[in-house]
């Protein structure tokens, strides 16, 4: 049985990371198996596969290579039901984009949430399918205005009202380029899209590298996707290229640590360390004598100088100390002592 969680996008380290094994196992359940267990290693908090069959997913008429590929990477209901058990078993969280909704009657147990792909998000029958079962939504929106993306919002909506209520659906900035360059990341349309839809947003990543990751950690993503494999050399399928390997995974975990410490709570007032250092006095500024006063002795702004530190009388009280009497002598430089104003 499935987990129900308050919530589905929060992960061990900050953003829900998920590792994408996606198709990299190329058909074969051995390399699946291998690469399970090498996400699982990884820190990932999701281990994710895809799950179709070439016959419900492309056209053989259309499209015959493209359904031999998919044909060629399928794997069987059991094997997939045993890659979850081993996820699961480990602690972690197991997902998968179901490309065929006939597969969700034997896969639904073991997902806590559904993920939707881009390819997808304008197909209709297919979303209506995942929305009827009431579990979370992940959406990718690879391909898509924001127009459209706001439509499949809707619709999810449509099918059960309660993906209206926080923390049922989210949104995954993505480009659906393999590798994507650089200038068609957009990584502000993370912003855009959770202004649009006030949604949590997230980002699946189809670089090179896990650059683009850490930057849409420090925008505020909640969830990182990104495809997850042994090796990137010698491999002739497509997804091997745009991979995070192990050490790199892990290598992302040590850098979302530091992100998520450097973001801090957005509460803006001195820190534990400015407080404990005393640089909130030190480096600040007070009111000074300019040259050396007698007690009683009324100041002009020719007598006054703000230094550093802030003692005595607060550098935004300078205006104020005008006119007013001090209550015993000071020497120049020194900290002002004033009588109450009249």
């Amino acid at each position: 049985m499935s987990i129900v969680r308050p919530d589905p996008w929060q992960g061990r380290h900050g953003p829900l990371l998920i590792a994408e094994i996606g198709g990299n196992h190329e058909g074969s359940f051995d390399a699946a198996l291998r690469l399970t267990d090498l996400a699982i290693e990884s820190g990932a908090d999701v281990v994710k596969f895809q799950i179709y069959t070439g016959d419900t997913l492309v056209s053989p008429v259309e499209s015959p290579d493209r359904h031999a590929h998919f044909r060629r990477f399928e794997l069987s209901p059991d094997q997939h039901l045993a890659l979850a058990r081993r996820v699961l078993d480990a602690g972690l969280r197991y997902n998968a984009s179901v490309w065929d909704p006939a597969a969700l009657d034997w896969l639904d147990p073991v997902l806590d949430f559904y993920k939707i792909g881009s390819g997808d998000l304008t197909a209709r029958p297919v979303i209506a399918a995942h929305a009827r079962r009431g579990k979370p939504i992940l959406l990718s929106t690879g391909l898509s205005t924001l127009d459209e993306v706001v439509q499949a919002v809707d619709f999810i909506g449509s099918v059960d009202a309660s993906y209206r209520a926080p923390g049922r659906l989210a949104l995954l900035q993505c480009t659906s380029m393999y590798p994507t360059d650089d200038t068609e990341v957009n990584l502000r349309a993370i912003d855009t899209l959770r202004l649009a839809t006030g949604l949590p947003v997230g980002y699946s990543d189809h670089t090179r590298d896990g650059f683009a990751l850490r930057l849409a950690a420090a925008r505020g993503a909640r969830v990182l996707e990104f495809h997850f494999t042994d090796a990137r050399e010698g491999r002739g399928f497509r997804d091997h290229a745009i991979s995070l390997t192990l050490d790199e995974v892990r290598s992302l975990l040590d850098d979302l640590r530091r992100i998520e410490a450097m973001l801090g709570s957005g509460l803006k007032a001195p820190t534990p360390g400015e407080i404990a250092s005393g640089h909130v006095t030190s480096f600040r500024r007070a009111v000074y004598a300019r040259r050396a006063l007698r007690a009683g002795e009324v100041l002009r702004a020719e007598d006054l100088v703000v230094l550093r530190p802030n003692h005595g009388v607060d550098a935004r009280a300078c205006e104020a100390a005008i006119g007013r009497g001090v209550r015993r002598d000071t020497p120049a430089f020194g900290a002002l002592d004033l009588e109450d104003p009249a």
